[in-house]
């Protein structure tokens, strides 16, 4: 067995309490298949380094807290994880000083003086076994051992190095807040909370991962959530027996309500407003420490067309850009499939002139259409995935140039035709468009399958795609709540902030099948008005 695996093994034997550990053949105490601390200092820091690896980074500073009587202690702490400042100018600072100056304390009562009188730091707890001490150690927490005590002091001296606050790199918004999240957890709870200050914003804490001890917050409106939901997604999180947590995209797995489906039952955003405002609507956030992404729950199909923009300008606007992106989407996951459709069995629903211009442009062209636009949008997936992997400054060269320069090669070359690089070309701006990564991955997928079917039965393959992709997509739950609501089930009550989005002075309830308690979210009397007429 490993060291980690004896520290935490259960005894064999019961111990007295001031029993001396045994030695082993090295001559070093054998006290690591001890769950519970020991009360002798020097054991307890050699334990640290003997299941730590003696690693680099590991910190102890041993110090006299008093001569009469005498008093030892240690401080052991992970540099890198720490907040420098705070342990020196706060803990260390205060032990050297202040101890000294107060009346003698005995050993027995020295704990308690540390952790209720002198010790000015916001969070300080008691720790007695070594699975909690090594969780708070490797968390960024500063341990201070007392010879002669069979516990520890737990400091909160979380901090090192952090990335700023920045603007968001995938969703850009015209207006609106420009913050997004960034690798700290507790700094992103922070960004949700000062948009929601309210005391039944809850937070529950989590650790995921054998080896990582990943921390993972859940967040939720008390009184506005689904309960149901909210257990649920307890159930989900406890059930993860995992080696590590390096992202949110490992947690999304793992909870999704169905695997085996190309659409994201899950949504996640870098975007606090985005956050607040579903938190507001009775969803659960999702909060993984070390990565930037939020996730949110229950999702729908609907949500991943919708942009922050849309709540930022008026209801007039934000429809008319709604209905773009649906449109959009159609385009881009039927355009090349449409395209082999009719130049394949539909001829004669083009006109004229335009199938003989399409007819002459193909003459040379070897391949038939099905194949013409297999190679264009696996030439252009090539494209874009270079573009996405290599340096920023590159990659856009790449993309850009390559395309050009690839496209009018191979019209020249003969091996495509100018229709179908246009027809293609469209295609891929059209998937840019979509607000949600997730969802134009997925139309990507769908393109593929619809000029299969494009190819064996034209339009009448294209129809059964679509009628195959609504049934799936009808079929599908987030967390028990069908994904494709209010359209399926249809719910008139909750259609106003869909395809359409109604005025905000008309959005009066939350979405019904998401929280069924304190529906209602604004007064009767928002409608806009002129002024009154006071009588001057």
């Amino acid at each position: 067995m490993g060291l980690v695996s004896k520290l935490f093994a259960k005894p064999k034997k019961k111990k007295k309490k001031n029993q001396p550990a045994t030695k082993d053949t090295s001559g070093q105490a054998n006290d690591i298949s001890r769950r519970f601390l020991n009360n002798d200092l020097s054991k307890n820091l050699q334990t640290i380094l003997n299941t730590t690896g003696n690693s680099a980074d590991i910190i102890i500073r041993q110090i006299d807290l008093a001569d009469e009587p005498p008093i030892k202690a240690a401080l052991v702490m992970v540099d890198g994880l720490i907040d420098d400042k705070t342990v020196n100018e706060t803990i260390i600072h205060t032990l050297l000083t202040e101890y000294s100056l107060q009346e003698a304390v005995s050993i027995e009562k020295s704990f308690d003086y540390l952790e209720k009188k002198l010790l000015p730091i916001t969070n300080v707890t008691s720790v007695y076994d070594w699975n909690d001490l090594f969780g708070k150690l490797l968390s960024g927490e500063t341990i201070i051992f007392i010879d002669g005590i069979e516990k520890a002091l737990s400091t909160s001296t979380r901090g090192g190095e952090k990335r700023a606050v920045t603007e968001s790199q995938n969703e850009v918004s015209l207006r609106g807040p420009k913050e997004a999240f960034t690798e700290s957890m507790r700094t992103n709870t922070s960004l949700i909370r000062s948009r929601i200050k309210n005391p039944n914003l809850w937070i529950e804490s989590f650790q995921i991962g054998k080896v990582t001890k990943t921390d993972i917050n859940v967040m939720y409106m008390k009184g506005i959530a689904n309960d149901k939901i909210v257990k649920e997604v307890r159930r989900r999180l406890k059930r993860i027996e995992i080696d590590q947590i390096p992202d949110s995209g490992f947690i999304e797995q793992l909870i999704e309500e169905k695997t085996y489906t190309i659409f994201p039952t899950v949504y996640h955003t870098e975007r606090p407003d985005i956050v607040a405002a579903n938190l507001m609507e009775g969803k659960i956030a999702i909060i993984v420490n070390g990565s930037p992404f939020v996730l949110t729950v229950p999702a729908l199909f609907i949500e991943f067309f919708q942009a922050a923009d849309d709540y930022y300008a008026r209801f007039d606007i934000s429809t008319g850009i709604r209905f773009l992106r649906v449109l959009i989407f159609f385009i881009s996951i039927v355009g090349p499939a449409t395209y082999v459709a009719v130049t394949t069995y539909h001829q004669e629903m083009i006109p004229t002139l335009l199938i003989i211009a399409i007819a002459a442009q193909r003459e040379a062209v070897p391949f038939p259409a099905y194949v013409e636009a297999l190679l264009m949008e696996t030439t252009f997936e090539i494209l874009r995935e270079a573009g996405v992997r290599l340096p920023k400054a590159v990659g856009q060269a790449v993309s850009i140039v390559g395309a050009l320069v690839i496209g009018q090669a191979a019209i020249q070359a003969g091996i495509v035709s100018p229709a179908m690089v246009i027809v293609v070309s469209i295609t891929a701006i059209a998937n840019f468009a979509t607000p949600s990564f997730s969802m134009a991955i997925s139309t990507r997928v769908i393109r593929f399958g619809l000029m299969t079917l494009a190819a064996v039965m034209g339009f009448y393959g294209i129809i059964t795609g679509l009628m195959m992709m609504t049934l799936h997509l009808c079929s599908l739950r987030s967390f028990g709540v069908p994904y494709m609501e209010p359209l399926a089930p249809l719910m008139i009550k909750n259609m106003g902030d869909t395809i359409i989005r109604i005025p905000l002075w008309k959005m009066k309830s939350r979405p019904k099948l998401i929280s069924q308690k304190n529906i209602i979210r604004q007064g009767d009397n928002q409608q806009p008005r002129p002024p009154e007429d006071n009588g001057s």
